[in-house]
């Protein structure tokens, strides 16, 4: 056997000695519908897990949300003072300020927010409403909630409603908005 011909039947045969196969339509196919599946659920666990995405169907948020906003949320980040949150009450999803946490006093005078017997420096466009609430003031946050309030602050539908809201309904913190409507 000549040093040519081993040379070609290696080249043909690859390294292993073995016979190339041609790939079907077939193994691709399979391949394909692999990583499908393997991508839809590493998308899964993350959206189970790490973020959400909502879109805002009101404007209790407004003006940082407005209706029709797509919010994106990230359940692992740690709540501050001053984060909108998303979070599950009465089968929806709403959206609201965290201003308290668990053993504050919360009371309004004036339309004006104190938390622990201190007046907060908040953006909030409008005073903060006590017509219509629910909760006795002033009022205590329970261990485990937050006190959540709308940025709309005429609209009560948050904690002066509901007291405070349960760390377990919270579905994160709200890191980015895509507007679909308008500016």
């Amino acid at each position: 056997m000549d040093e040519r011909e081993g040379v070609e039947i290696k080249k043909e045969t690859g390294s292993t000695g073995k016979k190339k196969r041609k790939r079907t339509a077939a193994s691709f196919m399979i391949e394909f519908f692999i990583k499908i599946g393997v991508t839809a659920i590493v998308v899964a666990v993350l959206l189970l897990f790490v973020a959400g995405i909502y879109v805002k169907h009101d404007n209790s948020s407004y003006p940082m949300i407005k209706d029709g906003d797509l919010c994106i949320t990230y359940k692992l980040a740690k709540i501050r003072d001053g984060d909108e949150i998303a979070y599950k009450k009465d089968g929806k999803i709403r959206f609201g300020r965290v201003v308290a946490f668990p053993g504050d006093v919360i009371d309004v005078n004036d339309g004006n927010l104190a938390v622990n017997g201190y007046s907060t420096f908040e953006n909030a466009v409008y005073p903060t409403t006590v017509e219509g609430i629910s909760i006795n003031l002033p009022y205590t946050v329970p261990e485990g909630t937050y006190f959540v309030l709308n940025d709309y602050r005429d609209d009560i539908t948050d904690s002066r409603t509901y007291g405070g809201i349960l760390k377990s309904d919270t579905k994160g913190k709200v890191v980015l908005l895509l507007r679909r409507r308008g500016f």
